[in-house]
């Protein structure tokens, strides 16, 4: 299927590395104005360049200083996010927080300013980039897991206040997929425990799916692609997971 993204602006959080690369790229390429959203100056700069976009270099941690502000864009794709892991008994509080701020508290601040605009269009379209943990838990991912699991519900509930206005809102919830982050850590997996890089993808990353490969950021950035056409104007509210079956158990 071909999307034709001509007139639409679009701004995706994280914007500068990995999926969020790839959705920048993947909304270019489809006509779209892209606004490569990244604490990153030099790569938000790099990845705007390639794409003939414009960089936003945002703190995204510092909600107090974007409460307040209007966002005039078509699609808006909250996509930034960090891991930290810890059993629950040694979690420190400020990465606790860091998480939430930044993967929930964000989108809401990032979603509330973009609304008005898309309510006054009749059109917009809301994607977030969730993940197997906004369906499923691991253990020491406490804060993650709870981030992801709070998207999801206010990927819900976006849906429903903005459904009679035009507006979709949808979660992707990939697995592992296959970026440069990841590929480091199956190296360094291997390294540590003394097997080969095949035996850390096929049983850490690949133990819970079952289709035996990792995604790769296209695979994601097409589904973003799908989401925000007019194709999806009815697919809302619902997480769309891209993870080899791990969530069919």
């Amino acid at each position: 299927m071909t999307v034709d993204l001509t007139g639409k602006r679009a701004l995706v959080t994280g914007g500068a590395s990995g999926l969020g690369k790839a959705m920048c790229e993947a909304f270019a390429a489809a006509g779209a104005a892209v606004t490569v959203a990244d604490v990153d100056a030099d790569a938000a700069g790099a990845v705007a360049e390639s794409i003939g976009g414009q960089a936003w270099v945002v703190n995204l941690a510092d909600t107090s200083a974007l409460e307040g502000i209007d966002i005039d864009v078509d699609i808006l794709v909250n996509n930034a996010g960090i891991q930290r892991i810890h059993p629950i008994t040694e979690f420190p509080l400020e990465e606790w927080r860091l998480i939430m701020t930044l993967m929930l508290e964000a989108p809401f601040v990032l979603t509330k300013a973009a609304l008005p605009a898309m309510y006054a269009r009749g059109w917009g379209r809301v994607i977030n980039l969730s993940s197997v943990h906004g369906l499923r838990a691991s253990a020491n991912k406490s804060a993650y897991v709870a981030a992801k699991h709070g998207l999801m519900g206010l990927t819900k509930t976006t849906a429903l206040e903005a459904g009679p206005h035009g507006v979709t809102c949808n979660a992707i919830n990939p697995g592992y997929v296959l970026t440069p982050l990841v590929k480091g850590q199956i190296a360094e997996q291997a390294r540590t425990n003394g097997i080969s890089e095949d035996e850390v993808l096929e049983k850490v990353f690949l133990g819970h799916a079952a289709v035996p490969r990792l995604a790769e950021p296209e695979d994601i950035a097409a589904l973003a692609l799908f989401l925000a056409s007019d194709a999806a104007g009815v697919v809302t509210g619902a997480a769309h997971s891209v993870d080899g079956g791990w969530t069919a158990a």
